[in-house]
C-alpha cells in the first residue's frame, strides 16, 4: 500500500474517533487552530513565499500567483473562519424529523458525519484551513491533497493546524496532507473506494474530467464559474453599475466574479458606454458582439468562445440582448449553476429570473462575489457545488453530514 492508501486508511480507522467527538473538544479545537495561525503567521508567510517564487519563476500566470499568496490579512480572515465554524451550531445528532407510528414504533431521521472527507484543490492555501476546519465541526476525517505550486504552504498549514487539534484532544489523524502532488496520487485518492466516502475536487476542467472518468468514490462538482449579470431594463442605473463592478474586478480570479454581462436592449444606449468606461479604467477588457461594438468603440470582438468562458482574469464578454427571455435563455446555455444575478427594479421580472435560471445561487440587486460559504454565513466553505446531488451552491456543515434514522420500539414485531 502506497503513501495515500495508507493515509486514507488512518482516515477509515479515525473517522468513528471523530464523529464521536463532542461539540465543546471540537470548538475548543477549532478556536485553538485559529489562534494557530496567528501565532504561527511569520513561519506560515516564509513557506508560502517558497511556493510564490517557485510559480514565478516557473511564467505562473498573475492569477494563480493571487490566487496563492497569503498575506497577514489573508492568514486573519482563515484564521476568523475557524473562530466562525466553531461558532455554528454543531449539525452532528440534529434531530430533523420524529413521527410515532400507529404500531408505537418512535421514528427518528438523525444528521450524522459523512465519515472520511478529501479535497483535491489547486493553489489555494486557504481552503486547507477551510476544509480542515470544516470537517472537524462536522465529525469527519479529512484528506487533504493539494497542489504542487502550494505544496510548502500546505505543508506549513497542516502542521501548524495538527498540533493545535492534537492538544485539544481530536485524533492525530484527523487532519492529514497527502504530501505527494503527483498526478498518481491524485487518481489513486479518486479511486480509494471504501476509504472515502465523498470527494470534492476543487480544480480545473482537466480535474474534473479525471474524476468523471476514473473516480470510483462519491464525489461533488465544484466545478467551473462562468457567471452573469443581467441588467433588466428596470434597473436603476447607478445600482446596476456598482454591482457590475464589483462583480468583475473585485477579485477577478475567483470562480464567483461575473465573466459575461448582459443587458437589456431598451436601456443599452444610455447606461451602457458609462459603465464599459468604468470597467475599462479598472482595467477591465471588454469583448462585445456587435451592438455593444456600435456603442463602445474599444471593445474587441466576442466569439462564440467568449460566452463559455471561465477567464478568471480582467475581461469580460458584453451581450444586448432583447428581452428577459432571452437572458435567461442565454444564462441557460452558458452558465454553469454557480452564481447568476440580476438588477431589477422589476419585482416579477426579478422573480421570474430567479424560478426559470438553472443555477445553485440566483442574486437579485447584488454582486455574484456574494457566492460563498463564508458570506452566506457558513464560517466557510469546502467548494461550491454545481450540480444538483447532494448539495448545491455554497456547501457548509451541514452539506458534510448525511442523515440515519433511528427507530424506538418497546418489543414490536412485524405480521
Amino acid at each position: 500500500m502506497g503513501t495515500v492508501g495508507v493515509i486514507c486508511k488512518r482516515a477509515a480507522e479515525t473517522a468513528g474517533a471523530v464523529a464521536s467527538l463532542n461539540t465543546a473538544i471540537k470548538d475548543t479545537a477549532l478556536r485553538a487552530m485559529a489562534d494557530a495561525l496567528l501565532e504561527n503567521a511569520a513561519t506560515l508567510v516564509a513557506a508560502n513565499a517558497e511556493d510564490v517564487e517557485r510559480a514565478r519563476a516557473e511564467g505562473t500566470s498573475n492569477t494563480i500567483v493571487d490566487r496563492l499568496t497569503l498575506t497577514d490579512s489573508r492568514l486573519g480572515s482563515m484564521s476568523d473562519g475557524l473562530r466562525a465554524v466553531a461558532a455554528q451550531p454543531d449539525p452532528v445528532g440534529e434531530v430533523l424529523q420524529g413521527w410515532k407510528r400507529p404500531n408505537g414504533l418512535l421514528i427518528e431521521k438523525v444528521r450524522v458525519p459523512l465519515g472520511v472527507v478529501a479535497v483535491i484543490y489547486e493553489a489555494r492555501p486557504n481552503v486547507t484551513a477551510d476544509v480542515a476546519g470544516l470537517c472537524l465541526k462536522s465529525g469527519n476525517a479529512c484528506i487533504l491533497r493539494g497542489s504542487s505550486i502550494a505544496l510548502s504552504s500546505n505543508k506549513a498549514i497542516v502542521e501548524v493546524l495538527q498540533r493545535a487539534a492534537i492538544d485539544a484532544g481530536v485524533p492525530e489523524a484527523a487532519i492529514q496532507l497527502i504530501p505527494d502532488a503527483s498526478r498518481e496520487s491524485a487518481v489513486e485518492l479518486m479511486q480509494a473506494k471504501g476509504l472515502v466516502d465523498l470527494l470534492v475536487p476543487r480544480g480545473g476542467k482537466a480535474l474534473i474530467k479525471s474524476i468523471e472518468e476514473q473516480g470510483t468514490v462519491p464525489y461533488i462538482i465544484d466545478g467551473d464559474g462562468n457567471c452573469h449579470v443581467f441588467v433588466d431594463r428596470s434597473a436603476d442605473p447607478k445600482m446596476a453599475t456598482g454591482i457590475v463592478v464589483n462583480a468583475k474586478t473585485q477579485r477577478p480570479s475567483v470562480c464567483n466574479a461575473a465573466e459575461t454581462l448582459l443587458v437589456h436592449a431598451e436601456i443599452a444606449d444610455k447606461w451602457l458606454p458609462t459603465t464599459l468606461d468604468a470597467l475599462d479604467a479598472k482595467g477591465v477588457e471588454i469583448r462585445g458582439d456587435e451592438r455593444v461594438r456600435d456603442l463602445w468603440s474599444k471593445a474587441q470582438p466576442a466569439t462564440e468562445e467568449d460566452w463559455g468562458t471561465e477567464y478568471l482574469d480582467l475581461i469580460m464578454a458584453v451581450r444586448i440582448v432583447d428581452s428577459l427571455d432571452d437572458a435567461i435563455a442565454h444564462v441557460n446555455r452558458w452558465g454553469t449553476s454557480n452564481a447568476e444575478a440580476i438588477v431589477a427594479q422589476d419585482i416579477a421580472a426579478a422573480q421570474r429570473f430567479a424560478h426559470e435560471v438553472d443555477s445553485g445561487s440566483i442574486f437579485v440587486n447584488a454582486s455574484t462575489r456574494f457566492s460563498d460559504g463564508g458570506e452566506f454565513g457558513y464560517g466557510a466553505e469546502i467548494g461550491i457545488s454545481t450540480q444538483k446531488l447532494h448539495a448545491r451552491g455554497p456547501m457548509g456543515l451541514r452539506e458534510l453530514t448525511t442523515a440515519k434514522y433511528v427507530v424506538w420500539g418497546e418489543g414490536q414485531v412485524r405480521t
